[in-house]
């Protein structure tokens, strides 16, 4: 009986400490204003389940980081294109809560087993840092993909547009509204809103040269601005660069298309064909073996 309340009084005491725990987290996040996202996108999926926490950590903790630490980390996220996912503080406080989480999950799953050792926490928290920095590198990565394939797309909008009429703001702007959604998108949305805010047109697409830092971009955003300087027809101009881009991904195709075959050649000769000759071989072996001949 003694045994039996003293169970019932430990449980009871764990489930308080958890819900009281909830409660105190949904009257952190009731607290805490989520407005600065109303224009952003949502976060990675893998960052859900923490999000709580992060929203938490980025409220309390984002306002007295250093000014330069904040600005260096923003261009950062921009420079690898995922600045409409996240802002400078969650991403501090992405990395801080996973390098906390995962040594903690670490230790809780070990504690089981009897003794933990201290150098597995440290990797567990060194492998919480890294994640979202992989994470970002491989979103530049699939970004700089999406931007070289969509880019002949929106520069056939912009010649369209140009052609009926427009100037090439009214054109980026029927272009963004109308094309793909994607990469491309969200950087001529930041020019149009650059551009909008007071900027010039060169200013503008020099800082989407500087955030994609791709050569198709470079060499586009040096043509318009030339086009401008000198007066040239901007028609003619986003015609040649659309027929560009669009030789330039028939001749990568190619190219990948003829890589292909060498590549294959080591997966051929390391997986493929000891299996085919093992299978051809192994009824002559089995057969040589019954005859006594082996």
């Amino acid at each position: 009986m003694f045994d039996g309340a003293i169970v019932l009084l430990v449980g009871l005491s764990w489930g308080g400490a958890v819900v009281s725990g909830i409660l105190a987290v949904a009257a952190l996040l009731y607290m805490i204003e989520d407005g600065e996202r109303a224009y952003m996108d949502s976060p990675p999926k893998f960052m859900l389940m923490v999000w709580p926490l992060v929203r938490v950590v980025a409220y309390f903790l984002g306002s007295n980081l250093p000014a330069s630490y904040l600005d260096s980390t923003d261009a950062k996220l921009q420079r690898n294109g995922v600045s409409f996912m996240l802002t400078a503080e969650e991403f501090f406080s992405v990395c801080l809560v996973f390098t906390l989480l995962f040594p903690a999950l670490g230790a809780l799953a070990l504690s089981s087993s009897g003794e933990v050792d201290p150098a597995v926490l440290v990797l567990l928290a060194l492998l919480g840092l890294v994640i979202p920095e992989l994470w970002m590198k491989d979103a530049k990565t699939r970004r700089d993909i999406e931007i070289i394939a969509t880019l002949p797309v929106y520069l056939e909008y912009l010649t369209m547009c140009v052609d009926a009429g427009l100037n090439f703001s009214g054109a980026l702007k029927q272009a963004v509204e109308k094309g793909p959604k994607g990469a491309m998108k969200n950087e001529f949305r930041i020019v149009l809103r650059d551009i909008n805010s007071g900027q010039t047109r060169a200013d503008a697409l020099g800082r989407l040269e500087q955030r994609v830092n791709i050569t198709d971009v470079s060499v586009f955003v040096s043509a318009v601005v030339q086009a401008e300087k000198m007066g040239s027809s901007m028609r003619e101009t986003l015609l040649i660069q659309a027929r560009q881009r669009l030789d330039e991904r028939f001749q990568r195709a190619e190219k990948m298309a003829m890589e292909a075959p060498v590549k294959l050649v080591i997966p051929l000769v390391v997986f493929i064909f000891p299996l085919t000759f093992i299978i051809l071989l192994f009824p002559i072996v089995v057969k040589f073996m019954d005859q006594g001949a082996l």
